[in-house]
């Protein structure tokens, strides 16, 4: 037994089989490739316009692949469809889709040969004619219903009108004004405003592709209690999709949320403290925190305590004690206000910029007119400044008043010759500060400076 390869898909000689996926009505064929799996069973997997799908017996063992056109058995005449399924996993298939197997199976008769394949496509080009007609024909009979698509057999002997309607119509006077108009079998078959949306396609609300007309083949009804097991906003506009029903996402993830809420407390629980009594008011699953309120209909006093103290609280009211308050033993998340650095939200931010420029230019000319205020004073004082110099001369006087009297006590060991005529000429020199020397100390001056002239010895 050998098998191929060829882009993505394996098969084997006898039966082939294909893990093409090309469409998103295509079935994953994993049992691809598995000895024995493509001779299980003899039925076919066929597949036609939109997501009609049959199964059809292979007794005269014609050995067909996946993407085969065959001429399958209809009512009247046959019909042409595309092999999507062979093998094991076509009983698997029929299993899941309440194929009744007690009915006698509709046969394979051959593969497509060139003149069905004409008249397939004759039949295919009156489809969309046909479809404009008919919604004409209803319209003028006042029918409350809209045709969506056409489908013709094969052979061209009957036709699908797949319609939209919301309540039950009487179409029987329609079906015979369209034999009489098209000279074809009818059959009406009423299909969901979701295989609508499905089959025209668009982009949804999140950015990509709409998951019926992507993936999406079996459609189950959504209700609103999903919605509120997820906390969503009851906004129609919100909830609704292109087919203005209920979005098929809303169910993807209602089984994790329904889990989630087993470990959380019930929303008919009620907290009670020495103040208030709390009502549920909303619950954030992720981070495991319930909202209370104090009211029951409206958001008063609210109060977020995680989940973990609903239940210390819940256990405390069975024992019949009320804690002080819900936040007792739960930390509050502290919110940093996020600082306007640029303050782009401040709509007074130029008024404050020029204020500060007027304050700064006032400053200036403050400053400028104290230092003009201040110059002609300095400009006074400046006939004072020999004051100074008096000062510095006194003191001078005085280190020299003191260095005399340490000579005077050490006179007998260190005899200092000092001229008389310097000292007599230091204490002549006037005095050019404003304060004159007072009397006392023009005394010591004079005492000092004649101590020296008395004690030195003339010499030899």
């Amino acid at each position: 037994m050998d098998f191929k390869l060829d882009n993505g898909s394996c098969g084997m000689s006898a039966k082939g089989c294909g893990k093409i996926q090309n469409n998103k009505l295509n079935t994953y064929d994993w049992l691809c490739g598995v000895p024995g799996a493509a001779e299980a069973t003899e039925f076919v997997e066929v597949q036609f316009k939109n997501t009609r799908k049959g199964y059809y017996l292979n007794n005269a063992h014609i050995p067909l692949e996946k993407g085969d056109l065959v001429a399958v058995e209809a009512a009247p005449g046959h019909d042409i469809g595309t092999v999507s399924l062979t093998g094991k996993l076509v009983l698997l298939q029929m299993k899941k889709n309440h194929v009744r197997m007690d009915q006698a199976p509709k046969k394979i008769y051959r593969k497509a040969r060139q003149n069905d394949l004409d008249k397939y496509h004759e039949a295919k080009a009156k489809e969309h004619e046909t479809m404009i007609r008919s919604r004409q024909i209803a319209a003028s009979l006042g029918l409350n219903m809209k045709i969506g698509d056409v489908e013709y057999q094969g052979d061209g002997n009957k036709a699908i009108f797949y319609y939209i309607a919301d309540e039950r119509v009487d179409f029987r006077q329609l079906i015979k004004v369209l034999a009489e108009a098209f000279r074809v079998r009818i059959e009406m078959k009423q299909i969901g405003a979701r295989q609508e949306a499905g089959r025209i396609g668009g982009i949804g609300p999140c950015g990509r592709e709409l998951c019926c007309s992507s993936w999406m083949t079996n459609f189950v009804s959504v209700a609103t209690g999903a919605a509120r097991y997820q906390d969503i906003s009851m906004n129609p506009q919100k909830l609704a999709g292109q087919c203005a029903k209920l979005k098929c996402c809303i169910n993807f993830e209602i089984d994790t949320y329904v889990e989630a809420q087993k470990h959380l407390p019930s929303h008919e629980m009620t907290l009670e403290t020495q103040d208030n009594t709390y009502y549920h008011f909303k619950t954030d699953i992720f981070k495991r925190e319930i909202t209370y309120s104090t009211d029951k209909s409206i958001a008063a006093n609210l109060v977020t305590i995680p989940a973990e103290r609903a239940f210390e609280v819940i256990a405390l009211n069975k024992q019949g004690t009320k804690p002080l308050s819900l936040e007792a033993n739960a930390e509050k998340p502290t919110k940093q206000k996020s600082k306007d650095i640029l303050e782009q939200d401040n709509v007074t931010r130029f008024d404050n910029v020029s204020k500060k420029k007027k304050k700064k230019r006032s400053g200036n000319a403050n400053k400028e007119a104290k230092n003009a205020d201040k110059q002609p004073q300095a400009a006074a004082q400046k006939p004072n400044q020999p004051k100074a110099g008096g000062n510095e001369k006194k003191n001078e006087n005085k280190k020299q008043n003191q260095s005399a009297a340490k000579g005077n006590n050490n006179a007998a060991n260190k005899p200092k010759q000092k001229q008389p005529k310097a000292a007599s000429e230091k204490s002549a020199q006037p005095q050019t500060g404003n304060k004159p020397q007072s009397a006392g100390n023009a005394n010591k001056n004079n005492k000092n400076n004649n101590k020296p002239a008395q004690d030195a010895k003339p010499a030899n």
